[in-house]
């Protein structure tokens, strides 16, 4: 016997024809012996409605109200999904945020998981009951609803499956597996077996949308086998062994990847929501940039790439960095606020911009990764804007227009087609 969490995203749940083969889909689990919980997300576009119900009621709408709408609908979901559940024979029962309960810190619509109690939710499972949970939310000093934030319900999922010990966490999607980049831009792209935490938590945060950003770290942290599959497409979810998966990638530790499937690149992603903003004659002495920002971390703006021109006789250098374009925005009003403490002399902007990168853990022990990446990119004459590395990825910031070229020279240049593609 297994303990496995299943999660279904939005797309899963939209319809009642979709819940019904999502608990046909559970069934089969529970069939197999397994003790089974099940996550959900709101149906496709309902999150989208609950927060424009919010927006058109009033624009400085009350965050804590805001968390006890858009909560609604994965609420629906899994009330809709355990009534379909128990239609198919399955004993099952919803629980909601503050029932189990989950807790979380008290910032409303972007809340962090604390602790989960599952003693409640052992004994129901022990008693062949399957759990049907809603993602994306909890409860805040056991008396006010939480959310976690855009595409929280993963996370939710890793956290369950962290706190139940569970053998492994199974993320449905409307793709069946993590792929060396997207298969919609390289028909040749193949899809992985498994991916290391590492490698997924890179990939997701430079642009892959398979998984969210935090899900990867949890799992990392709690050491949580995730296994990434698609919930439309039929077949066993395993061989029998709790911890396989014929299907789908799993995400695992390093240590679980053998020599053999190990390569230098893992995958190529992109990421068209960049937006990059240099400040022309910064002051060059001690503190200016730290000027920069300062400001910009303190209204909560992450900033990726940065650039600095080598100062000569000037006395003065042009900084250049990306922010997220959502934050363009706010970026120019701070910097603006900001002028004088600075010291620059004009802010130019750009929207059409995108980053490229490249993820592997071979990187490690390899060298000429990057050299590679700018080679290719240099012979089709695709300027590189600004650089950004980490150990196991290469970034580069380059014009939106060439995206699309750029991830298909590079996934060649790599080795990466699959020799079996049309």
């Amino acid at each position: 016997m297994a303990r496995i969490v299943m999660k279904f995203g939005g797309t899963s749940m939209a319809g009642i024809e979709r819940i019904r083969n999502v608990a046909a889909r559970v069934k089969r689990e529970v069939d197999a012996g397994n003790q089974v919980a099940v996550v959900v997300s709101a149906m496709a576009g309902e999150t989208d409605r609950l927060v424009g119900f919010c927006r058109e009621a009033s624009s400085l709408y009350d965050a804590k109200e805001y968390d006890v709408v858009v909560s609604a609908g994965e609420q629906i979901t899994s009330g809709l999904l355990a009534i379909a559940l128990q239609a198919a024979g399955c004993k099952a029962r919803s629980w909601l945020g503050w029932q189990l309960p989950i807790n979380t810190s008290d910032a409303h619509g972007s809340a962090r998981i604390g602790e989960i109690d599952t003693a409640a939710l052992d004994a129901s499972l022990a008693d062949g009951v399957v759990a049907v949970i809603p993602g994306f939310q909890g409860v805040a000093d056991g008396q006010r609803v939480t959310t976690l934030g855009r595409g929280g319900s993963d996370t939710s999922a890793v956290a369950m499956a962290a706190a139940m010990k569970a053998d492994r966490c199974d993320i449905y999607t409307d793709v069946d597996g993590v792929y060396t980049t997207d298969p919609r831009i390289v028909p040749r792209a193949r899809k992985l077996s498994k991916v290391t935490y590492e490698e997924m938590l890179e990939l997701a945060s430079v642009g892959a949308k398979v998984l969210q950003t935090r899900s990867v770290g949890l799992a990392m942290k709690e050491n949580v086998r995730v296994r990434v599959l698609s919930s439309f497409e039929d077949g066993d979810t395993n061989d029998g062994h709790p911890l396989s998966g014929q299907r789908g990638t799993l995400i695992v530790g390093e240590e679980e990847i053998d020599d053999m499937e190990r390569q230098l690149i893992t995958g190529i992603a992109h990421d068209k929501n960049e937006a990059k903003i240099t400040l022309t004659q910064v002051s060059d002495r001690p503190g200016s940039v730290a000027a920069i920002f300062a400001p910009l971390a303190d209204a909560g703006i992450n900033v990726d790439m940065i650039v600095q021109n080598v100062a000569h006789s000037t006395g003065s250098t042009d900084v250049t960095f990306t922010v997220p374009a959502a934050d363009l925005a706010r970026s120019l009003d701070v910097l603006d606020k900001a002028k004088d403490a600075i010291g620059y002399a004009t802010i130019v902007h750009d929207t059409r911009v995108a980053k490229v990168s490249v993820v592997g853990v071979g990187m490690r022990s390899h060298a000429g990764v990057a050299s590679t990446m700018f080679t290719t990119l240099g012979e089709r004459g695709i300027n590189i804007q600004a650089i950004a590395t980490s150990e196991i990825k290469v970034s580069v910031l380059i014009e939106e227009d060439y995206t699309e070229l750029a991830v298909r020279v590079l996934h060649t240049a790599y080795g990466l087609d699959a020799e079996d593609a049309a």
